[in-house]
């Protein structure tokens, strides 16, 4: 079983989110902010939750490392990503993607001696990390790559 399936992550409502549920589907983790130049691709993420939700899981994972773009509170965020883009996939707790206080789901994503693939660094909000219905990590995109981009629903099909 991959690792990446025991790592704790809670929702924007505090509950725990057992990764080891989506065993079988891909999940695209996408640090996401609400004032940000790249917010509008919350449309295309909802986009491709609602064309591959058999095969896919969209996790948002809401962080204020980046130009301090996502100072909202839980209850903030929540009401901005429905109301202004219907978002009906997961979003996280708010945590840190990257320094001293990285959490262990995003030391997994960007270390190579952990997920087994390679190492990146996360440069700005909206960054993109798929990994297969196994667990394994397949590639990650950098913000200018859209959620709906063939880059990424060639894994898909």
């Amino acid at each position: 079983m991959s690792e990446l399936y025991s790592i704790k992550i809670n929702s924007l409502q505090n509950k725990p989110i057992n990764l080891k549920d989506f065993e079988g589907k891909h999940i695209l983790f996408v640090n996401v902010a609400s004032k940000c130049g790249f917010t509008p691709q919350y449309k295309g993420l909802e986009k491709l939750h609602q064309e591959y939700k058999n095969k896919l899981v969209v996790i948002g994972v809401p962080c204020n490392q980046f130009g301090g773009q996502e100072p909202g509170t839980t209850k903030e965020i929540q009401e901005f990503c429905e109301a202004n883009y219907g978002v009906s996939f997961l979003i996280t707790e708010k945590i840190d993607v990257k320094g001293s206080n990285q959490h262990p789901l995003y030391s997994w994503l960007t270390d190579k001696n952990q997920n087994g693939i390679k190492s990146s660094t996360v440069k700005w909000n909206f960054q993109k990390y798929l990994v297969d219905n196994s667990g394994n990590l397949v590639d990650y995109y950098f913000s200018i790559t859209k959620p709906t981009s063939s880059r990424i629903t060639k894994h898909l099909k």
